[in-house]
C-alpha cells in the first residue's frame, strides 16, 4: 500500500495518522528545502501554489482585473526590504563611478542606467559618498543602517542582484547590457509581479484579504500616510503620516518594525514601494499565463508593488499595482529579491 505502521518507524510520523506515507515524505522535503544550509537567514521560503490574482474586494483600479489563476513553482524571498547598510556594501564592492552624486556603473559609458542618488544628489538619500568610500548617513540622530533603501533605480536593484548572486557563488540572472532577466539561471532577481503579490499575501487565500494581514489598516500595522476619512477600511483614529518616523524626509521605519505576514515577510503593505521584475502593462491581466507568469516582453516602465510611507491606504493593499521607469530614482521606492532555485 506504501504505507509503513507507525510502530515501526515513530518518529516519521509527521502528520500524526498512525501512518507513514508520501504525506509524511512530502513534508519532510518541505522541511529540507526550507532550511536549506546554503539559504541566508534573510531569506523566507514560499511554497508552490495556486492563488487567484487581482482585486477580490471591488474597490481597486481597472489594472487589478480581470481575476485570473496563477500557478507559482517555490521560491525565496527576502524577509526584508533591501537596507541602506546591504546596498552600500554592494556599492563598495562593485566597479562603479559617481557623477554629479548619481552612482553609475563604471563601464557605462554615457551615463544611461543610474543606479542611485547620493545624499549630495538629494537629501533624500541616506547614503554618502566620500573619499571613494559609501557610508550610511544618521537622520535626525537615528543611524539609517537598518532603514530601507531609497532613491535605487530598477537598474540599481537589478545589479544588486546579479552582485550577491556572483558573491554568494549562484548564476547571474540579469545580463547588464540588454537589462533582461533569464529565468532559467538559479540566483537573485526581483520578484514577478505574481511572485510578489502571493508571496505578499502571505498564504491569506481563503478568504482573499484587502492586506497581508487582514481587511483593515492602521498605524499599528504598516507606515503610511492614514487618512480614515477617504477609505472605511483605514481605521487609524488620526490622519497623517506615521508619528514615529515623522521626522526627516523620507520617513521610513526600519525593517522589520511592524509583524510579519504568514510567510515571515515584513513591510509588504507600506514602508515603500518595491520594484518588480515586470515591464507594466495595464491589460496584462487579460492574458497573463497560468504558469509562472513573468510579464510582457517589454514596455516603458516596470511594476511596483505595496505602498508606502507617503501614500494612503488604497494603494497598500496587496492586489495595487503602480509602475515606474527604470532608471527613475524616488524617495518611496526600494525592492526585495528572490532566489529562484
Amino acid at each position: 500500500s506504501g504505507r509503513i505502521a507507525l510502530a515501526d518507524c515513530p518518529s516519521a510520523d509527521l502528520t500524526g495518522d498512525c501512518f507513514v506515507d508520501f504525506e509524511d515524505f512530502a513534508l519532510l522535503a518541505n522541511q529540507w528545502l526550507t532550511t536549506d544550509p546554503c539559504v541566508p537567514d534573510d531569506m523566507a521560503y514560499i511554497p508552490d501554489g495556486e492563488f487567484e490574482m487581482g482585486d477580490h474586494n471591488g474597490d481597486g483600479y481597472s489594472n487589478e482585473l480581470p481575476l485570473h489563476a496563477v500557478f507559482l513553482d517555490s521560491f525565496f524571498m527576502s524577509k526584508f526590504e533591501i537596507t541602506n547598510s546591504r546596498y552600500s556594501y554592494f556599492l563598495n564592492s562593485a566597479d562603479v563611478k559617481v557623477v554629479g552624486g548619481v552612482v553609475y556603473a563604471s563601464s557605462d559609458s554615457s551615463n544611461s542606467y543610474p543606479y542611485c542618488d547620493t545624499h549630495s544628489y538629494t537629501t533624500h538619500s541616506q547614503i554618502d559618498y566620500s573619499g571613494g568610500v559609501f557610508s550610511v548617513r544618521s537622520k535626525g540622530g537615528r543611524d539609517m543602517s537598518d532603514d530601507p533603501m531609497v532613491e535605487v533605480s530598477w537598474y540599481g536593484a537589478a545589479a544588486y542582484c546579479n552582485w550577491r548572486s556572483q558573491r554568494e557563488g549562484y548564476q547571474q540572472c540579469y545580463d547588464l547590457s540588454t537589462w533582461e532577466c533569464d529565468f532559467s539561471k538559479h540566483g537573485y532577481r526581483l520578484p514577478t509581479g505574481a511572485e510578489w503579490e502571493y508571496a505578499a499575501r502571505g498564504g491569506n487565500h481563503s478568504p482573499y484579504y484587502r492586506f497581508p494581514w487582514g481587511d483593515t489598516i492602521s498605524h499599528s500595522e504598516a507606515n503610511y500616510y492614514a487618512n480614515p476619512g477617504a477609505y472605511p477600511y483605514d481605521e487609524n483614529p488620526t490622519s497623517g503620516y506615521h508619528p514615529d518616523y515623522n521626522d526627516v524626509m523620507p520617513y521610513t521605519a526600519p525593517v522589520g518594525s511592524f509583524a510579519a505576514n504568514g510567510y515571515g515577510l515584513y513591510d509588504m503593505a507600506g514602508n515603500l514601494f518595491e520594484w518588480c521584475n515586470d515591464w507594466y502593462d495595464s491589460d496584462y491581466y487579460d492574458t497573463s499565463p497560468y504558469d509562472n507568469p513573468t510579464g510582457p516582453a517589454s514596455g516603458s516602465y516596470h511594476v511596483i508593488r505595496g505602498g508606502s510611507w507617503g501614500y494612503v491606504a488604497g494603494y497598500c493593499r496587496v492586489a495595487t499595482r503602480r509602475y515606474g521607469s527604470p532608471g527613475s530614482r524616488i524617495y518611496y521606492v526600494g525592492f526585495c529579491v528572490v532566489l529562484d532555485f
